[in-house]
């Protein structure tokens, strides 16, 4: 751990040390964690689960909570929604003091009912759709989250396209509740820059073809691809332009830097654009000290979806910071969600400096100046721009 940036969860964490031996048989803190770790959307569940993982490992390492150490109570979903919603039910059967957990929007909205009506406090490190913090007035919201919700994401791509006088814009969504809610948001990111998309196709997941959507898209001239799909549909439709030799760039939100597109589509996906809070390159100490302890911790110089790793660990160490400012030691579900709101200590983290990064009416820790524009150059994701790269040297704050 970087000595200055954990200065305060050190001291704090480091009291726990003085129960000595005994600490081996004090009870430990346990935290749900839920997604997909085995199934088709593993190559971010993966990821996910180890960066909550070495957060768990530095935090324990410091005395955990108070002399008790951190446990994360693991539920697989399968990315299955059903999965989802009974592991849901399961951990808070556990006895856990808070959850992290989801990668895929469908897959989190049919489990918010059960954390909202135990008052549970659920922070979702991953999946993005709009209507996740949506579904609950704030005030009463037990879900908060600590990814890009599309409904920045779509906005902030958008900006970026016009700018670039690509206005002629296709849209490629699945049917699932991600798809759908990414089209809404982009069409309405449009709308707001007095645009409409001139093209819109919908599509199963597992499609093998899109030939007949991508010529039509062609037909009636788009000159940018946005598509909004997590799985190997996005590198269908990459293929399908290189087929077709149409050389029109291909735009979205962060499952463009997933392995299914970059690995599936291979040349196709050079140059495709896609918003992202976190780029796997050593652009400030944070960001190093992270990278340098995954790759040691887990042997590997790669992470395979590198936000879904730096949003989890931030999320360990910002529900961690938040029960350790509970002075009474009441760690009910009512009393997290409070600290949540009203976190008094900044955490300087490898996503984002989080000052108060919720409250009362706002449960998503993420606003636009945080994001960046990533690129797929040499099948690897990289700055879009040398000055975000150089803005990235300074981890943003809310605003």
């Amino acid at each position: 751990m970087n000595r200055r940036w954990h200065s305060w969860v050190s001291v704090v964490l480091g009291a726990g040390l003085a129960v000595g031996a005994a600490a081996q048989t004090i009870k430990p803190l346990r935290i749900g964690l839920i997604g997909p770790f085995t199934g088709p959307s593993a190559d971010f569940g993966i990821p996910m689960l180890n960066g909550a993982k070495l957060a768990v490992d530095e935090i324990n390492a410091a005395g955990g909570y108070l002399g008790r150490p951190l446990e994360l109570v693991v539920k697989d979903d399968t990315a299955n929604p059903d999965v989802g919603l009974q592991h849901s039910q399961d951990v808070l059967k556990e006895g856990v003091v808070g959850t992290i957990g989801f990668c895929n929007t469908g897959v989190a909205m049919k489990s918010l009912e059960t954390f909202q009506t135990a008052k549970a406090p659920l922070i979702v490190p991953c999946a993005t759709g709009t209507p996740i913090t949506a579904k609950y007035p704030a005030p009463e919201s037990y879900i908060f989250r600590t990814s890009a919700r599309d409904g920045i994401q779509a906005p902030f791509v958008v900006d970026d396209i016009v700018s670039r006088g690509w206005t002629k814009v296709a849209i490629f969504a699945d049917k699932t509740p991600y798809g759908e809610g990414g089209l809404n948001d982009v069409v309405k990111a449009l709308a707001s820059k007095n645009l409409q998309p001139v093209y819109v196709a919908r599509f199963d997941l597992g499609v093998k073809d899109l030939q007949t959507e991508l010529k039509a898209a062609q037909a009636v001239g788009a000159n940018v691809v946005f598509s909004y799909t997590v799985g190997t549909e996005n590198a269908v439709i990459a293929k399908g332009r290189q087929a077709l030799k149409w050389a029109v760039p291909q735009v979205g939100a962060w499952p463009l830097s997933f392995p299914f597109f970059m690995d599936g589509a291979k040349e196709a996906a050079e140059g495709a654009l896609m918003a992202q809070t976190f780029i796997a390159e050593p652009s400030n100490e944070r960001r190093i000290s992270f990278l340098s302890a995954y790759a040691r911790k887990y042997n590997t110089k790669k992470i395979t979806v590198p936000m879904a790793a730096a949003q989890a660990y931030d999320t360990v160490y910002l529900l961690t910071y938040a029960i350790l400012s509970i002075r009474d030691g009441n760690l009910s579900g009512p009393s997290v969600k409070a600290a949540l709101e009203a976190m008094p200590r900044i955490y300087y983290g490898v996503t984002a400096t989080h000052e108060r990064p919720f409250s009362k009416d706002d449960k998503d820790a993420i606003t636009s100046n945080m994001l960046v524009m990533g690129l797929v150059k040499n099948g690897a994701v990289t700055f879009a721009y040398p000055e975000d790269r150089t803005r990235n040297l300074f981890v943003q704050r809310k605003r």
